[in-house]
């Protein structure tokens, strides 16, 4: 029985009664409660400033109470840096500073806010007999002993915005510090400020990790130092147990030799422990064990997606949902940070979070489960870059069919994306799609993703991406046993290898291509394949290209195919200038420009090139006037039109062309340094001859 006790024994003269006196609000010390931190805090020194100025600016005030929310990703360092915080700030709060652990009352309680309110009036000095029942009453009791005092209130861990609301202190100047992986943004109803914490970047990390294992051994290896810092993805808890792994190690080259173990993705997580102890993947445990059946699930299958950035779509094919329901999902794994959402509205995941949903999908989902996710993601990639490659340029030759998918032509609508913008955007993931289809010996649909995909390198020259994808859709063709495809995709390789100056492996590409052309008796097909043929002996026999080209002209002229026939008379007209009769070419090539206006989609794009074309035969033929009249409005068409690398070899020849002609010096840096800057986006080994042109130019 709880209140009053009465003790009756023999009566002589009077009852003794002894009554417990409830304590007046505020009795009890003065709490510090706050978990002392165990190592030397290093970095995040602007948001420790910024934390501190805040909670001086509140406490000074002295009329509100300020709630302030530290949320990010497991492992970024929220504790630690709240710990920190609350002991730099210990002088503005005079009346102590409270603190509360979720994780730990979720593991006791399952997350009893009516428990943790009661936590808070222990700590006042409240004895349990005198804590109300109801969470209503204790609520009431908190803000009645907290009047009058200035308190640091520490709630870590937090996952709902209820769980805060009880715990606001009553008296003004008081500060709330709330740690969550969720953002709670619903707290700025309640005034809060929202303090999102980041991953450390490079240099900050390479700070902690000296540290934290030495400054000797980052100096001895300081490459390896900043890779184990990207392996470690900036999470302070992943950089502390490497550290400590480091400290462990005997040897030559430890940090090498770690970060060598953690760059295999497979061992990245079980690396990133003490003793076996998963330690950062635990981390993540704790956030993932807290989700919704389906909101974990889908987390899941995160981990199998091919490729660092995803949008909705994607997401919705690969878990067979509808968009709305994968876009809800994915607002909840954002909202408790185990999502990133980009400027352009796709998602990423943090490198670690990323392989412990992968863990949790190779652990918890069905044995085939990837496989059928990659192929309906690899389905619905094939879908919108055929779509994309189609809204580009509607009469290229093309081998397969639009698949079929059901998907809206996005890029036909009104607002709709920009189709390179697009396939620039998605590249990284488009190509990381192709590796795992073929990974799976999804064929067909890589050798079709590989083609369609290749409209976006025919604008914006990423030679090693080109190079690799056309390398695996040629390969899947050839399983398929398809040899039009394989034709298609091996000449098409012939462009990249030959910019990246791989010749011999451009030419057997090539003749693997014509005997392919030869089996599948397709005549545009053969048609195409001799021009690139052509532009093979461009670099090394003018006379073979001008043979190439005229066979590729005629078999367009046989199979009524009109562009084709213009393209290759604009090549014809190139080899007939390089082989030294430029009259002759200016006459060609007059032609191949006619041709490209005159088509149902006219080619604005091919038409200026044909002009470079024509620019460098007038110069040739003496005629350098002309010459920079015809390479002056190529590039500013080019540049309309996004042809960047067309436009970088335009804007050479009128540098050339300057200089030697003894023209202006800043125009000739201008147009150099622009093809430079073209070259270095695409990867080319030109860029370096470029950047030495601008270096002798001053």
């Amino acid at each position: 029985m709880h209140g009053n006790a009465f003790q009756f024994g023999a009566n002589h003269g009077g009852i003794h009664f002894h009554v417990a006196e409830e304590p007046a609000a505020g009795a009890g010390g003065r709490p510090d409660q706050v978990p002392p931190l165990t190592f030397r805090f290093v970095n995040r020194v602007e948001d420790l400033s910024a934390l501190e100025e805040w909670c001086a600016g509140v406490a000074g005030a002295g009329s509100y109470v300020g709630i302030g929310v530290l949320s990010g990703l497991p492992g970024v360092g929220k504790t630690s840096t709240a710990c920190r915080s609350a002991e730099r700030v210990r002088g503005l709060f005079p009346d102590g500073q409270l603190f509360v652990d979720f994780r730990e009352l979720r593991e006791r309680t399952g997350g009893d806010v009516s428990e943790a309110v009661a936590e808070g009036l222990r700590a006042l000095g409240v004895d349990d007999v005198h804590i109300p029942a109801a969470l209503a009453e204790r609520t009431k009791d908190f803000r009645s002993r907290t009047a009058g005092r200035r308190l640091l209130v520490l709630l870590d861990d937090v996952t709902q915005p209820a769980q805060v609301r009880p715990l606001i202190p009553k008296g003004a100047g008081s500060v709330v510090l709330v740690t969550s992986n969720a953002t709670l943004d619903e707290l700025e109803l309640d005034g809060a400020r929202l303090m999102p914490l980041a991953p450390v970047d490079t240099e900050r990390g390479l700070h902690m990790l000296a540290e934290w294992c030495g400054e000797k051994a980052v100096a001895a290896e300081p490459d390896a130092a900043g890779r184990l810092v990207g392996l470690c993805g900036g999470l302070p808890v992943a950089l502390r147990v490497a550290a400590l792994r480091l400290r462990r190690t005997r040897g030559a080259a430890p940090l090498g030799a770690l970060a060598g173990e953690l760059a295999d993705e497979a061992r990245r997580l079980p690396g990133l422990a003490l003793r076996g102890e998963r330690s950062v993947s635990a981390v993540f445990e704790v956030a993932y064990r807290d989700l919704p059946p389906d909101t974990a699930r889908l987390y899941r299958l995160l981990g199998w997606l091919p490729g660092p950035a995803f949008d909705a779509g994607t997401v919705a094919a690969a878990a067979a949902l509808e968009p709305a329901a994968a876009g809800e999902l994915l607002a909840e794994l954002e909202s408790v940070s185990l999502l990133e959402r980009l400027d352009d509205g796709r998602y990423r995941c943090h490198d670690l979070v990323r392989l412990h949903a992968r863990e949790r999908a190779d652990a918890e989902e069905p044995a085939d489960g990837r496989r059928a996710l990659v192929e309906r993601v690899t389905r619905h990639c094939l879908v919108l870059t055929a779509l994309a490659d189609r809204a580009v340029r509607k009469d290229r030759l093309r081998i397969h069919e639009l698949p079929g998918g059901g998907l809206p032509d996005p890029f036909a609508a009104d607002g709709g994306p920009r189709p390179l913008a697009w396939l620039e955007a998605e590249r990284a993931t488009l190509l990381a799609v192709l590796r795992e289809a073929a990974r799976y010996g999804l064929h067909e649909q890589v050798w079709q993703l590989a083609e369609a995909f290749t409209v976006l390198f025919l604008h914006r020259r990423h030679l090693a991406d080109w190079r690799e994808s056309l390398e695996l859709g040629a390969a899947a063709a050839a399983e398929a046993g398809l040899p039009a495809a394989e034709a298609r995709l091996r000449s098409l390789l012939s462009r990249p290898l030959m910019d990246l100056g791989r010749h011999e492996e451009a030419r057997a590409a090539l003749e693997r291509a014509v005997a392919c052309a030869d089996v599948a008796g397709h005549t545009v097909l053969s048609a195409s394949v001799q021009e690139f043929y052509g532009r093979y002996w461009d670099r090394f026999d003018p006379s073979r290209a001008v043979r190439a080209y005229r066979r590729s002209l005629e078999l367009n002229l046989a199979g009524n195919e009109p562009r084709g026939a213009a393209i290759a008379a604009y090549f014809l007209g190139c080899a007939q200038d390089a082989g030294g009769d430029p009259r002759t070419a200016l006459e060609t090539l007059r032609g191949a420009h006619e041709a490209f206006l005159a088509l149902a989609e006219p080619d604005r794009r091919m038409a200026a090139r044909v002009a470079v074309a024509r620019g460098l035969a007038h110069d040739h033929a003496g005629e350098a006037g002309e010459a920079v009249r015809e390479l002056g409005e190529a590039v500013l068409v080019l540049r309309e039109v996004g042809a960047a690398h067309y436009e970088a070899q335009a804007l050479v020849e009128l540098a050339r062309l300057t200089e030697r002609t003894g023209g202006d010096g800043e125009t000739v840096r201008a147009y150099v340094a622009r093809a430079c800057e073209i070259h270095e986006a695409g990867g080319s080994p030109s860029a370096g001859e470029l950047r030495e042109w601008l270096g002798r130019l001053g």
